[in-house]
């Protein structure tokens, strides 16, 4: 049986996730790497790792198609966002040379990285979303009309990590933040029980196969720091009905509010969100998931099979390497 080699992208500071494949794959394959900083704690947690050219940079698909050939990877995926729909894009061009691009397509993952289109199509498809608007005129016009109000999130309308995001209070201090930026939105403060979703819909069938939910305790550099997972039947069938309209593959996470009894659909990232580890700790492996796909197996449906009440705490720790 051929080896289950994975590539990694952008690895940073995810060594959980790096760890987590070793385990899974154990000797069946190996986990390589890559980043664009040798300051990257997870390198060192791989069994190879490789420094590449920053995306965008010139040489940087083409070094990684070559660290594909040169490693006989027969997977890959990116655990950055504006990562995902450059793998997306050459697809075909990675399947060529044997490697399955583990994510969704060009199209959805450009669509879940655009907060505007990604508003639109949740307003389109009725699901319940904080309101959103593109410029200044229409959110005053609105506020006016007592049809919004402050404080509202100004956000870069392409973003992630949390990057850039504002809670701003009044006009005045709105009008500074969009004169200096044009590509932002002003969206709605949603106030209610913050929750996330990690999902897995798998490769071959396109059937959402995993669910975990857990309820936010602390937030903290716009990752999950505290939470405890929970079961909600309603709640599922929301996500799998959504997951399955936008078409997303693999791994993704979504971030959901609970306000008055309705779910409020807030930001999805077709990636490993950063409280993944949560899941893995409750006996949801999304490795195990990949594994099987890229061996040609279809994995069975097992949503909200986990315990609740489970509480992850996040700490630090320190990475020492000899220079």
């Amino acid at each position: 049986m051929q080896n289950i080699n994975i590539l990694l992208l952008s690895v940073g500071t995810r060594n959980k996730i790096v760890e987590y494949f070793r385990e899974t794959l154990n000797g069946k394959g190996k986990v390589i790497v890559a980043d664009c900083s040798i300051l990257a704690p997870a390198l060192y947690a791989a069994d190879k790792f490789y420094i590449v050219p920053r995306l965008g940079e010139e040489g940087y698909i083409e070094t990684i198609m070559e660290i594909c050939k040169k490693e006989n990877i027969v997977g890959v995926l990116s655990l950055i966002d504006p990562e995902l729909a450059v793998l997306a894009e050459y697809e075909k061009k990675l399947g060529d040379i044997g490697v399955k691009v583990i994510g969704s397509s060009y199209s959805v993952c450009e669509l879940a990285l655009d907060k505007w289109k990604m508003y639109s199509w949740l307003k389109e498809h009725q699901y319940c979303c904080a309101e959103t608007y593109l410029n200044i005129s229409s959110f005053r016009e609105n506020l006016l009309q007592d049809r919004c109000k402050f404080p509202v999130f100004v956000k870069p309308r392409k973003g992630s990590a949390s990057l850039g995001i504002s809670c701003v209070n009044s006009i005045e201090m709105l009008e500074v933040l969009l004169s200096k930026n044009e590509e932002i939105i002003i969206q709605e403060y949603l106030k209610g029980q913050e929750i996330g979703a990690d999902c897995y819909i798998d490769l071959n069938s396109g059937k959402v196969i995993s669910i975990f939910l857990k309820k936010k305790l602390a937030m903290r550099a716009g990752e999950t720091d505290k939470a405890v997972s929970f079961c909600d039947s309603k709640l599922y069938q929301i996500i799998e009905t959504f997951v399955t309209e936008m078409g997303y593959k693999g791994v993704i996470d979504i971030d959901l509010f609970e306000i008055d009894g309705k779910y409020y659909i807030s930001e999805v990232n077709p990636r490993f969100g950063g409280g993944y580890p949560h899941a893995y700790e409750s006996g949801v492996n999304f490795m195990e998931f990949i594994v099987k796909n890229l061996e040609g197996n279809t994995n069975e449906v097992q949503v909200g099979k986990y315990q609740e009440n489970i509480i992850m705490m996040k700490y630090n720790e320190v990475k020492i390497i000899k220079e």
